[in-house]
């Protein structure tokens, strides 16, 4: 068995990034709200240090806003993306909007809270 060097190898062609991609036309609407979505819960999460214990990662004024437009996209796009799923999304923007009150040294006042005023006052 021999070592391959770089003058051994033949060239390879460029990947086809063509086939290798969808079109971005090709992907319902649907799965592009989830997906952007679920990319903000993640973020939200992270910022409010929910990834894991001591996380160093904690910036509440970054899990706000991200809070904020997740809160706007699933309120806006409900309809659009039906109740199946709304509802996964409707729960964990809650569960984010909890934590965050929970994280907050001075809690807002209900109503007052990341997202609230598209969602309206969040309860435990």
């Amino acid at each position: 068995m021999t070592d391959a060097t770089p003058s051994d190898s033949t060239p390879t062609a460029a990947p086809d990034y063509d086939e290798m991609t969808r079109d971005i036309a090709d992907v319902p609407a649907v799965e592009v709200i989830t997906t952007v979505a679920v990319h903000l819960l993640s973020a939200a999460a992270v910022n409010l240090g929910l990834d894991k214990p001591d996380s160093e990662h904690k910036d509440l004024d970054e899990a706000r806003k991200l809070i904020n437009a997740l809160a706007g996209l699933v309120t806006a796009s409900a309809t659009e993306i039906s109740s199946f799923h709304a509802a996964p999304l409707r729960d964990g923007l809650k569960s984010l909007q909890l934590a965050f009150r929970e994280a907050s040294i001075v809690p807002d006042e209900p109503g007052q809270g990341p997202g609230e005023k598209f969602t309206g006052p969040v309860y435990a």
